[in-house]
């Protein structure tokens, strides 16, 4: 799943359902969870499954769809309904064991049986408790279905007393959610900041994240979309010296040359495998339709 930004939306606002798919994220996601008091979780599902029902498929931006956690009383009726209005991706929160993806896999699946649709939903698991964070390389391998680990830091940090604002917890939480995700070959998305109107540091948020290698960050509200975009998309400097790397590297293929010198630095497979990398999403961002990000349509 290739987004960088991806906007919440209270699944008990439909007022909100139209300009949110209407703003430059990449995706929206429509929250059935946190954002939905209890007694309106009922509410908020059906007006979710009624707008997702009737999107424009041709011209759709990527939905995803925030249920609520496996352990609940509502997650079965969260995904018996949403799986109705079929979209792009099931948002699971909590996660906290490859067994919690397991069995929701197994759920959406007979879900979909039951609908009769073809179209695979995929998964994106939050890793924002103390064991999701331990076990999150046997999460992000747990199904074909997870697409994408997603950090979720108030629950995770403020149960423990630990500062949203710290550095060295911040940066610790996220790489090991960023080597738990490589190690199964998948992106991982940074957390929402709380803070909305601090449009600095969600720069700085997106920027530090972007360096560790994450794929995007999720947005609470529209301002932070184009500062989000612009963080995660290639810089220009990055493209055209990946460009350069790779041609490079293929007339040092043809001379059977595995390592060279370009610009006083060492070429070998590591950096050639990252240029090819950057060229290609850098590709992938240039030639996306408006509101739709290529490629995530791939298995």
């Amino acid at each position: 799943m290739f987004v960088r930004s991806k906007l919440f939306v209270p699944g008990s606002r439909p007022e909100l359902f139209e300009k949110a798919v209407n703003s430059a994220a990449d995706a929206v996601s429509f929250d059935l969870e946190d954002a939905v008091a209890p007694d309106r979780k009922d509410e908020a599902r059906a007006s979710v499954v009624s707008f997702l029902r009737g999107r424009n498929s041709a011209s759709r931006k990527i939905a995803i769809v925030r249920v609520n956690a496996i352990s609940t009383a509502w997650f079965a009726e969260d995904i018996e309904a949403v799986a109705g209005a079929a979209p792009d991706v099931i948002n699971l929160p909590k996660v906290e064991s490859a067994a919690d993806v397991r069995m929701a896999v197994e759920a959406i699946t007979r879900a979909e049986e039951a609908c009769g649709h073809s179209n695979k939903m995929r998964v994106l698991a939050n890793i924002e408790t103390p064991k999701g964070l331990r076990l999150a390389a046997e999460i992000a391998a747990a199904d074909p279905r997870v697409i994408g680990l997603q950090l979720g830091l108030a629950d995770l940090f403020l149960p423990l007393g630990i500062d949203r604002r710290d550095v060295t917890a911040l940066q610790f939480v996220r790489i090991a959610v960023r080597l738990a995700a490589g190690e199964a070959r998948i992106p991982a998305y940074d957390a929402a900041l709380l803070d909305i109107r601090n449009l600095e540091a969600c720069r700085e948020e997106a920027e530090s994240a972007r360096r560790l290698g994450f794929a995007g960050k999720s947005c609470l509200h529209p301002s932070q979309i184009a500062i989000v975009n612009e963080a995660f998309a290639p810089r220009a400097d990055e493209v055209e010296y990946a460009v350069k790397v790779s041609a490079a590297a293929r007339d040092a293929a043809e001379r059977g040359v595995q390592a060279f010198m370009l610009d006083g630095q060492l070429i070998d497979a590591p950096v050639i495998a990252h240029a090819r990398a950057v060229a290609e999403a850098a590709g992938r961002y240039e030639t996306a339709r408006p509101g739709r990000v290529r490629g995530f349509d791939a298995n």
